[in-house]
């Protein structure tokens, strides 16, 4: 009895410390943004719009923050982007009354054979087989090694027996975050305005995130101490379109796969677990906490441990 009262009051309390004055949050962000757009001399503002839930709040805050005359979005799906997110962005930017650019990055990337690194892009597929397959492939890793891709390739990979197709696959969806950054950047430098990131807490810190792509080259970062759960609490004050707020997360650069099948845990637990860590528990008392295993408080770990290298630059 004793063990589930404390577990009910550990939960309860790292779910209060989760809690954020929206009202309070969004203010402090909009004069963060206003700041540096006026100490770094910059025109406007521009920002990569993908469909998801974290630019939809960066575009708001812009807004809000300099004016919808002053913002500038670009939306870049490419060949395996969901058509739904490219609607729901363009959706977004005309609600807002912000000046939107659509560039599909499919040529850039058929030109430097990136879409030849991904073995399924060889077989005449409908995009829903290559989903299916996608997802048997990626059961089939975690069953034969204990780990998921993704964490897998948070650093090299050792195994001999996935490394080539691996090391393909991480070519191929990062080539595409890094192309969007060089056309925020070009249409940045063109126009004087200051890039701004959509990076949260929560993927930064599992280092959910390509190193040097649209995700983490930027001027500035206004979510990036918001947790995914406080990024959702704040669309909810900012009135984010539903369909944007109650879609599953993806990345959107492989078919078939979202963010918490690929990080393996939901984000409402990778959010208590992160904050748990941080502010002192133990594997243990996170566990018990929350209901569930050592091993799964122990992989967010490793995953902050193994992702440390692509949140620093190091130098001798």
């Amino acid at each position: 009895m004793g063990e589930i009262v404390n577990r009910d009051v550990g939960i309860k309390y790292l779910y209060s410390l989760m809690k954020i004055d929206s009202i309070k949050i969004a203010s402090s962000l909009e004069n963060f943004i206003r700041e540096y757009m006026e100490n770094l001399e910059r025109n406007g503002i521009i920002l990569g719009l993908s469909g998801g839930i974290d630019s939809a709040v960066v575009a708001a805050l812009c807004k809000e923050a300099v004016g919808s005359d002053k913002v500038l979005v670009l939306i870049m799906p490419e060949k395996d982007s969901r058509g739904e997110h490219v609607e729901d962005a363009q959706l977004l930017a005309k609600n807002l009354d912000l000046k939107a650019k659509l560039l599909d990055i499919s040529p850039i990337l058929k030109k430097m054979n990136v879409y030849r690194l991904f073995a399924l892009n060889k077989l005449p597929l409908p995009d829903k087989h290559k989903e299916k397959v996608v997802k048997k492939t990626y059961d089939y890793y975690e069953k034969q090694t204990g780990e998921s891709p993704f964490s897998a390739s948070i650093l090299g990979f050792k195994d001999k027996n996935f490394r080539s197709q691996l090391q393909n696959n991480n070519a191929y969806y990062r080539a595409k975050h890094r192309i969007r950054m060089v056309l925020l950047y070009l249409y940045a430098e063109l126009e004087n305005r200051l890039v701004v990131g959509c990076a949260n807490k929560t993927e930064t810190q599992i280092g959910f995130f390509v190193k040097h792509g649209c995700d983490d080259a930027s001027d500035i970062m206004p979510l990036l101490n918001l947790y995914k759960t406080q990024v959702r609490e704040l669309a909810r004050y900012l009135e984010i379109p539903s369909a944007i707020q109650n879609k599953p997360p993806s990345p959107d650069i492989i078919p078939g796969i979202i963010d918490e099948e690929a990080i393996g845990i939901s984000y409402d637990k990778l959010d208590i677990i992160l904050l748990g860590l941080e502010t002192g528990w133990n594997i243990s008392e996170l566990a018990n906490a929350l209901g569930v295993e050592d091993k799964k408080v122990l992989s967010v770990k490793k995953m902050i441990e193994k992702s440390e290298h692509m949140r620093k630059i190091y130098v001798p």
